[in-house]
């Protein structure tokens, strides 16, 4: 049977996470990222916890646009699997970057709600 409601709440975590790098929120992406997070971008560049949240908050970079295309989430046990296409437009050292390409995202349950365990992107998409 589907848990279309624990679905509905990791596309809520989701989508709080995508509103969060919009804001750069130190403190919600602090409190929805576990401890042993692994963030991994197109590049092959591979974060922590506390790295991911530095470099999103430090200003170097600020996201203009951000959405999240063609979701998908599944959930098996007290873990969640996103998928999704990255769309956003960023400026980072003068200019502006758009960038394309695709996600999986593993979320984890805690104490009835889901945090952030890995992320990675892959696939750019044309």
């Amino acid at each position: 049977m589907k848990d279309t409601l624990g679905e509905a709440a990791v596309a809520r975590a989701v989508e709080a996470y995508r509103k969060a790098m919009l804001a750069a929120d130190k403190a919600q992406l602090d409190a929805m990222c576990m401890d042993e997070l692994t963030y991994g971008h197109t590049s092959g560049l591979v974060q922590t916890k506390a790295e991911f949240v530095a470099d999103v908050t430090s200003g170097k970079s600020v996201w203009k646009s951000l959405q999240f295309e063609l979701p998908t989430n599944a959930i098996v046990g007290d873990t969640a699997i996103s998928r999704y296409i990255f769309i956003g437009e960023n400026e980072s050292g003068g200019q502006t970057n758009a960038l394309k390409f695709s996600v999986v995202m593993v979320w984890h349950k805690q104490a009835e709600r889901w945090k952030l365990l890995v992320r990675q992107g892959f696939a750019k998409v044309s």
